[in-house]
């Protein structure tokens, strides 16, 4: 896995490199399953229904209109959820929250896994419907070109979705590293920022007394030793 810390990015707040993020390989699989799932219901949306001798369109998957209604939905909700989960990876490592980063990554391997196992259905499903198509049914191998890049985008979405989720399950196992996240990040609180400390300027109550107070209090209590004396005179 490249990245360190919680569910493969690192601490919330960290800037946002574009290079780094189009040359992970989770961001290369969503691109590639966002073309691939335009391929598909762009083809059978534009040549993928005929009207072979009446005014009513029918689909070229052996004029099984839910082979092409099971396609273009397949498609167009993936296409859709490979934008919402480019955005989403963007996003991931602004959120703060250790819970809800491990609820987006097991929001990710659910969608990535289930929708690797519809891709497989339309695939065969797909498969199977151009098979009993007869050459009767298509005057002049109309659609047929779209019935094909239909089916094989379908089967190469299968690897890219499988690949999504494999990379889904890699995050989650990857855990979290404790030591990147304060306590409120790990309850899924934003975290508080400390007060700066500030040097008291407030002054010192000890009271400290002037210099040479106590040798002058002194020296006026105890008169000199060697002061003249006086005599009272008698008159």
């Amino acid at each position: 896995m490249d990245g360190v810390g919680s569910f493969g990015a690192g601490r919330a707040g960290a800037a946002f490199d574009p290079i780094a993020f189009i040359q992970q390989p989770q961001t290369i699989l969503r691109i590639l399953s966002w073309i691939f799932s335009m391929v598909v219901f762009g083809s059978i949306i534009n040549e993928g229904y005929i009207n072979h001798g009446s005014e009513r369109l029918y689909c070229v998957f052996n004029k099984n209109n839910n082979a092409c209604n099971y396609g273009t939905t397949i498609g167009l909700i993936a296409f859709l959820a490979c934008i919402f989960f480019i955005i989403f990876d963007m996003k991931f490592q602004q959120i703060s929250s250790i819970k809800d980063r491990k609820k987006a990554v097991m929001l990710d391997i659910g969608f990535s896994g289930f929708w690797a196992f519809l891709w497989f259905v339309c695939f065969c499903f797909l498969a199977n419907q151009w098979q009993r198509t007869t050459p009767d049914e298509l005057p002049l191998n109309q659609g047929a070109d779209a019935a094909r890049a239909a089916i094989t985008f379908s089967f190469f979405s299968i690897f890219t979705w499988v690949g999504l989720t494999v990379r889904a399950v890699q995050k989650y196992m990857l855990g979290t590293d404790m030591s990147l996240f304060t306590t409120e990040e790990l309850d899924g609180k934003p975290p508080v920022q400390p007060y700066p400390t500030v040097t008291s300027t407030e002054p010192n109550d000890t009271y400290q007394s002037p210099p040479f107070t106590e040798n002058l209090d002194s020296n006026l209590r105890q008169p000199p030793t060697n002061a003249p004396t006086y005599q009272v005179p008698i008159y």
